[in-house]
């Protein structure tokens, strides 16, 4: 097993992240519409950690945008590459989030993240952090809310209601379950926010969270534990 370093000129400390992810954020493209929903690839990354030994498992999986059915699937194992701060948690995990999809077989398309885009307190969470770096349109569809304030959306799928942070929109809380609790999307390169609530639907068909996160999200669990037992063996 083959665990990924940590990138030379890595950010170690809190002010040159900082002073990255401005110059990053400088990079975004926002005046996109993105792909078209159900058209070409969409691609899941989840990252699951071991504090204790210090390590990270990211997962790509790559789906046909169409029928939702696994293209391609890809893992990779690192050391965890930050302290945890939040607001720079993209800086913990992108290095072995693009081991990950630099194993990729496929064409990954349009990139979902298991967080946040533009719904971040400066505006560039893990979903534009990995959109800018990797060229590619990206979203964050989140669990819970972070630094912004919203109204409970509609009862029925498809409704939403808008993420306010400082008095800007910055994402929705979608419905994608009738009476479920919603999920958070934002933009995270590329993409319009319309476009993006768009393609959340069309990945929820059957629960709250989209299919690129729970297949992402069981991949990068099952990586960490074969790590895990690679290294007490």
């Amino acid at each position: 097993m083959t665990i990924i370093g940590i990138p030379q000129g890595w950010p170690a400390d809190e002010r040159t992240a900082l002073a990255v992810q401005e110059d990053l954020r400088g990079r975004l493209e926002l005046g996109e519409p993105g792909p078209g929903v159900g058209e070409g690839n969409v691609t899941g990354v989840d990252v699951a950690y071991d504090d204790e030994r210090d390590l990270v498992a990211a997962a790509a999986v790559v789906l046909d945008a169409r029928t939702l059915d696994v293209v391609a699937e890809a893992t990779a194992v690192g050391r965890v590459s930050f302290p945890y701060v939040p607001g720079l948690l993209a800086f913990r995990e992108v290095p072995t989030v693009l081991a990950a999809l630099g194993r990729l077989t496929a064409d990954p398309g349009l990139l979902v993240c298991d967080g946040y885009g533009l719904a971040h307190p400066r505006r560039f969470g893990l979903a534009s952090h990995l959109g800018v770096l990797t060229g590619l349109p990206s979203i964050g569809v989140a669990k819970n809310p972070f630094t912004f304030g919203y109204e409970q959306p509609g009862e029925q799928r498809g409704e939403f209601s808008a993420l306010v942070a400082e008095g800007e929109t910055v994402g929705r809380a979608l419905r994608t379950r009738a009476g479920v609790k919603p999920v958070f999307v934002s933009v995270g390169h590329r993409v319009s926010l319309e476009r993006a609530c768009a393609h959340t639907l069309h990945l929820t068909p059957r629960y709250r969270l989209p299919e690129t996160t729970r297949r992402a999200d069981a991949l990068c669990r099952r990586a960490l534990g074969e790590a895990l037992t690679a290294q007490s063996g």
